[in-house]
């Protein structure tokens, strides 16, 4: 066993320079308007920033600050050992030309190849015609009457469960508010989109925040195909878990089907039987659009990912800041009460969250904003030039080149946002008239843009503005320490440990009713 050790650590102590020496010799120079781009603080000889993009996942983020902070919206080089050349884009001309241009920036074999055990041809890792079918899919699922299922009858009913839960535990019970909204968008997504019964603490669930967590750092990690071979075991071990679940969730499509359980769109009488009728519309509308059971697989475990875990972690990083935020809390209660009070049938003993809306609440909308400002849960984005191409501040791409923008950094940017960029202020989503303010895709790019435009916009603005005006309403929540939270490794954005905390009851809250 010690040969062997010692065997693999001559082999990587001979690949590294060899590698370096390789990708730093043959990688083309970027420029704008015929000038070499300028290189971040910390590049350093043959390594670039390749140290840099190994280091703990907040550090990186603040890195990324500190380089918006010192260029603006300059575009810079970034040099990382094993990667195509590559640039940081901040400005929001340039990420909308992004956006715009689908032809032209892909997201790449480079990319594809980073989420290819995780991922494989779902929607999140596809382009071209595969994207093309699988979202024509999502968007049969996210039609007018499925949304409206979702809004008066699968949220209220999941959401009330939830605060059944959390009156019930002691005041001086601590609850990991991470699951409970984990709990709320599995239950949601499980029973909508695949009719079958999910949840946070399942086993599929810790396997692909597990197996996210490594393919994650394949980006952190430029010899990342050479360290797995000795030290992915537990990676390919999560990975046969989470593909497991996939051929279930088919599986069971496949036997709805054959009973008769499929339903498309939303129809009949009584809200238990629209919610049964929508349920398991995704599974069954990609069934019918793409062609193969394993491609269907992967793409509704992409979907699941998009639909469950980023709305999840959204809703925890806003309550995060909202314990830390009492005066924002007091004005979302008060919008709450004004809501409330307007209602045609005002409850006595119960809440039906259906009455909390985009519309006759935009301070809660507001809100949700400025957490996705600052938290948002997807911090990176990668695309790769399928042809040479020149941004719209003169930078020239040649072909294959690597384009990044970190959503972290950009909804900090003092350019965009303000000298109190750093500050937890909804008031900067509203207009005068108490409007909420939209903001451009470049500038504000969480919900993507252009033809990759989120699906799943609506369907997270509903969940977020119940969600928080109940729960703002119904509890005090207080957090167990003062100590910053911070995200663990993931392609998404879930807190490390969770966000535990007390909550209590408020005195004359009322009952969420289902």
């Amino acid at each position: 066993m010690s040969l062997l050790h010692g065997f693999t650590t001559w082999l990587v102590r001979l690949a590294i320079p060899l590698v370096l020496a390789y990708f730093v010799l043959t990688r083309p120079r970027i420029r704008r308007d015929g000038k070499p781009l300028r290189k971040p603080p910390n590049t350093l000889p043959l390594v670039g920033n390749g140290l840099l993009f190994i280091q703990a996942r907040h550090k990186l983020f603040s890195w990324f600050v500190k380089c918006e902070r010192q260029f603006g919206r300059e575009t810079f080089q970034i040099t990382v050992p094993t990667l195509p050349p590559g640039i940081v884009i901040n400005d929001p001309r340039n990420v909308e030309y992004v956006f715009k241009n689908e032809g032209i920036f892909s997201k790449g074999d480079f990319v594809k190849g980073m989420l290819w055990d995780l991922f494989g041809y779902g929607i999140i890792n596809a382009d071209g015609e595969i994207w093309q079918i699988q979202r024509k899919a999502g968007k049969d699922f996210l039609n007018v009457p499925n949304l409206r299922v979702l809004t008066d009858t699968a949220l209220p009913k999941y959401l009330s469960a939830s605060v059944d839960f959390l009156k019930d535990e002691k005041d001086d019970a601590v609850v990991d508010l991470q699951v409970v909204f984990h709990e709320i968008t599995s239950l949601l997504m499980g029973k909508m989109a695949y009719n079958m019964e999910m949840h946070a603490d399942d086993a599929f669930t810790k396997a692909f925040d597990e197996a996210s967590g490594a393919s994650t750092e394949r980006f952190q990690n430029p010899l990342w195909f050479i360290t797995e071979v000795f030290t992915g075991a537990n990676f390919r071990k999560q990975l046969a878990i989470v593909k497991d679940f996939g051929n279930r969730i088919v599986a069971s499509a496949v036997e709805d089907r054959k009973a008769g359980k499929c339903h498309a769109f939303a129809s009949g009488e009584g809200e238990d039987s629209k919610l049964d009728e929508v349920s398991g519309s995704l599974i069954q509308s990609l069934l019918d659009t793409v062609p193969d059971q394993n491609m269907v697989a992967d793409a509704a475990l992409n979907y699941l990912s998009a639909g469950r875990d980023t709305v999840a972690q959204a809703l925890t990083w806003t309550f995060y800041r909202l314990m830390r935020e009492p005066a924002v809390v007091e004005k979302l209660r008060k919008e709450a009460e004004q809501v409330i009070a307007a209602a045609d049938s005002p409850p006595s003993s119960g809440l039906n969250s259906t009455i909390f809306n985009s519309t006759n609440m935009p301070y809660t909308m507001a809100t949700f904003y400025e957490a996705l400002r600052l938290y948002p849960p997807i911090p990176f984005e990668i695309r790769q030039a399928e042809r040479d191409t020149t941004l719209p501040d003169g930078t020239f791409l040649p072909k294959t080149s690597i384009i990044v923008w970190s959503l972290w950094a950009m909804g900090r940017s003092q350019s965009t946002w303000g000298s109190d960029a750093d500050d937890f202020k909804p008031e900067r989503w509203l207009d005068g008239n108490d409007r909420l303010i939209q903001r451009g895709s470049g500038e504000f790019p969480v919900f993507n843009g252009g033809p990759r435009m989120c699906l799943g916009k609506k369907m997270a603005e509903v969940i977020a503005v119940q969600c928080i005006a109940s729960l703002v309403w119904m509890f005090d929540f207080a957090p167990v320490d003062d100590r910053e939270r911070v995200t663990k490794t993931s392609l998404t954005l879930p807190m490390e440990g969770g966000l535990p905390c007390y909550a209590r009851n408020r005195a004359g809250g009322l009952v969420v009713s289902a």
